[in-house]
């Protein structure tokens, strides 16, 4: 049974290089353009990974991320957040809400698959 992810992504090409590379690599890849109802579909997909963008329409990946970790089925999720801007100040809000890893834009195809395969290896 393949892996499955959530990527929560509003820039398309991003979004279709993620979803390419990831079903390249035999993960099934549910995508989202927007954070508006990401945690419903999140917490129905019961996803083995969620990419999740910081600058969202509808809900911040902060937002985002802090529901899914007030949520103890979710507390162990791995959640990987990206963003464009990769200031400290960013990674350190990320870090205090409970990211398991922070990528910044533009990142390459080998970068994405080895963070992806080291946060699920043991899953």
């Amino acid at each position: 049974m393949s892996k499955h992810v959530v990527l929560v992504e509003d820039e398309l090409n991003i979004a279709e290089a993620i979803r390419f590379v990831l079903s390249n690599d035999g993960w099934r890849v549910e995508t989202l353009a927007n954070g508006l109802n990401a945690v419903e579909v999140i917490r129905k997909a019961r996803p083995d990974l969620v990419l999740l963008d910081v600058m969202l329409p509808g809900r911040s990946g902060f937002e985002i991320l802090h529901d899914l970790r007030a949520d103890p089925a979710f507390a162990d999720l791995p959640v990987m957040m990206l963003t464009a801007r990769g200031q400290s100040r960013d990674r350190e809000m990320a870090r205090k809400a409970g990211v398991s890893k922070f990528m910044t834009k533009p990142f390459s195809n080998a970068e994405m698959l080895e963070a992806v395969r080291e946060l699920t290896a043991s899953v």
